[in-house]
């Protein structure tokens, strides 16, 4: 699809921020659910991760078109950037190049992690206000890097590798990636291993995917990553999450198409479902009172979406 033509579908489909609400019947903590925006299957729109400014834009990668794009609040819908692609994309796990994770600073650079299988390509990219997207870091091509958090205050990438099961660190600026944390919390067992990426409260948190684990990895008083804790149990295919403001509660996107709310101790309760419009989910972001569900619907392979619910505190 030519790029004025993906403009044009996803300004339609943003649009729909705008509309009246089709809510479903909910109670809980997310009430009124409904879908914001529909995107294209046929042009690989499937939004893989989120974040969200102050203004209330949504910035979404969406993984297998390469692409970058963000949705101001009121509707109007920009791709910022698409990644090159490869001569011949090798990816572990996928078999074709892969846009994960995305985070924003403050001066409006925002940093994805983009897997290949070849090694030009694979690592972190940055992409300025206007600018061109550009990589800042190598990561092992024979890794699939995914999640990724970035520290404003000590200016330091955090991102997981799905395949090698690590959590890598590198300096905002670029330069040479890290394995800060590893170990058998975050290795895969039969797929994906460590997955979606946060920091909160002075420790980087994940999940595993293939466990179904929340963790929580402590930075220490010297920035070096400290004992691997076991947060949450039971939540197969976790992918990545946000925390809603409140302590260490938190929402999680799980990809057997449920969002599970996760309280400080661990105990977890689905608050969305597919009968909500889910559609393998993948990420969660909370910004005020409301909060975005992207559905990538790589295993349901119907309707890739962006649902918006409201966050009842």
């Amino acid at each position: 699809m030519h790029a004025r033509t993906t403009i044009t579908t996803l300004a339609a489909a943003a649009a729909l921020l705008t509309s009246p609400a089709t809510a479903t019947a909910a109670t809980g903590p997310l009430p009124e659910p409904r879908i914001a925006s529909h995107f294209s299957l046929s042009a690989e729109q499937q939004p893989e991760n989120i974040t969200v400014d102050r203004t209330g834009s949504a910035y979404l990668t969406f993984s297998f078109a390469r692409q970058i794009v963000r949705i101001a609040p009121g509707g109007h819908a920009q791709v910022l950037a698409t990644l090159p692609a490869p001569a011949k994309a090798s990816t572990p796990n996928l078999g074709k190049a892969f846009v994960g994770g995305i985070a924003r600073a403050d001066d409006g650079t925002l940093y994805v992690t983009y897997a290949t299988g070849t090694a030009d390509l694979t690592g972190v990219w940055a992409v300025s206000p206007g600018g061109r997207p550009h990589r800042i870091a190598a990561l092992p091509a024979d890794g699939l890097p995914n999640g990724l958090a970035l520290d404003q205050h000590t200016r330091k990438v955090y991102v997981t590798d799905s395949v090698h099961g690590v959590v890598y660190r590198l300096p905002a600026r670029g330069g040479k990636a890290t394995v800060w944390a590893g170990g058998d919390a975050l290795e895969p067992s039969t797929f994906a291993g460590a997955n979606g990426l946060k920091l909160h409260d002075g420790a980087v948190w994940a999940t595993n995917l293939d466990k179904g684990t929340v963790l929580r990895i402590p930075v220490t008083a010297h920035g070096a990553a400290g004992t691997v804790e076991v947060h949450a149990t039971g939540m197969p295919s976790i992918d990545d999450f946000a925390f809603t403001g409140h302590g260490d509660t938190l929402l999680a996107a799980r990809d057997d198409n449920e969002v599970d709310l996760v309280r400080p101790d661990g105990t977890h309760t689905a608050v969305l479902t597919a009968a909500d419009g889910l559609q393998t989910p993948t990420s969660v972001a909370v910004h005020g009172s409301k909060v975005y569900v992207p559905s990538a619907a790589y295993l349901t392979n119907e309707d890739p979406n962006l649902l918006v619910a409201h966050l009842d505190r």
